[in-house]
């Protein structure tokens, strides 16, 4: 150490920092290169494994290397940054909506991203049907264990679920291939030696099919553009939202007029003509007490009304005739 950096330490380590930060191999874009190129292809060869599905597979691991980068702090200070990318790209592969009847799925026809994979061999062909028979949770327990070797615990974690629930979802997986490929000389193995030869098989079923995974910096470019498209797409959705809130508070009234109540009028019906006609209620007031007793009909005496009521029909009285 010289005798600059003995008085100045700070100095000298925050220079050294600034020197391994510009170091270019140790960038984020680098970084991510790195972990594309050493394990995309195989990524791809395993969902193709679980999917059966060329064009599947290959779209389900850029779009998870894809959303990595998006992620990128997040993916990289991950425990596994590897298992990180297999589970997305394996949930994106085995999703529901992503399954269609098998007699309704079109044929996946060869392109210039995914060029048709070679013939297998009968006995890959048969282990990869077999495999893509299995219910999904079984076929995934599976791949993870026999085929990537991940032990018991950590496959239960990749699919979120129990170290029991992820054990049983296994030896079913063995039982139902034991059942259907009887030359693979599954039945009385010990669990072990089980393990062992579908791990071969596996490994090599997935080398048959050779993947040429697109370049790193496109992938990265890709991820790019759709955070743009998105980040674009949300503004306008808001800026759309906030036009239409302003235009209802401009074409809405300024206040709220509750109804005017309508009231039943007990007595008969009168036209709106001879409403008009009558005179209001003042110009009566100031009229004489004679004026006023010309309109209201005579006063009957009792004896008058009893004898209308008897008149009425039996269904029009609302009281027993009056004697």
């Amino acid at each position: 150490m010289s005798e600059h950096d003995r008085r100045h330490p700070d100095q000298s380590s925050d220079a050294a920092s600034e020197t391994a930060g510009n170091d270019p191999h140790d960038s984020p874009a680098a970084r991510f290169d790195a972990l594309y190129g050493a394990h995309a292809g195989p990524l791809i060869q395993q969902a193709l494994v679980l999917t059966g599905r060329a064009r599947l597979a290959r779209r389900a691991v850029q779009r998870a290397f894809r959303t990595a980068w998006q992620r990128w702090p997040e993916v990289a200070a991950a425990p596994d940054p590897v298992g990180w990318v297999r589970a997305a790209a394996h949930d994106y592969a085995l999703a529901p909506w992503r399954r269609p009847l098998p007699g309704l799925r079109p044929a996946e026809r060869p392109g210039p991203g995914t060029p048709a994979p070679p013939p297998a061999a009968p006995q890959d062909h048969a282990l990869l049907v077999a495999v893509r028979a299995l219910p999904v949770p079984y076929r995934r327990a599976l791949l993870l264990h026999d085929g990537l070797g991940l032990g018991l615990h950590e496959s239960a974690l990749e699919v979120e679920a129990s170290t029991p629930a992820a054990t049983g979802r296994l030896t079913h997986a063995r039982e139902c291939l034991a059942e259907r490929l009887p030359e693979l000389g599954l039945a009385g193995l010990s669990p072990d030696a089980q393990g062992a030869v579908l791990r071969s098989r596996l490994t090599a079923l997935a080398a048959s099919r050779p993947v040429v995974p697109p370049p790193a910096p496109e992938v990265r470019a890709d991820a790019e553009r759709w955070t743009r498209l998105t980040t674009r797409a949300g503004f306008g959705a808001a800026g759309l939202l906030a036009v239409t809130a302003l235009a209802v508070s401009f074409t809405a009234p300024d206040g709220y007029r509750p109804p005017r109540p309508v009231v039943a009028a007990s007595g008969p019906a009168v036209p709106p003509s001879a409403r008009a006609a009558a005179p209001p209620v003042a110009q009566q007031a100031q009229r004489g007490p004679q004026h006023r007793a010309s309109h209201h009909p005579p006063h009957h005496p009792p004896r008058h009304r009893a004898a209308a009521h008897r008149a009425l029909p039996p269904s029009a009285r609302l009281s027993p005739d009056v004697r």
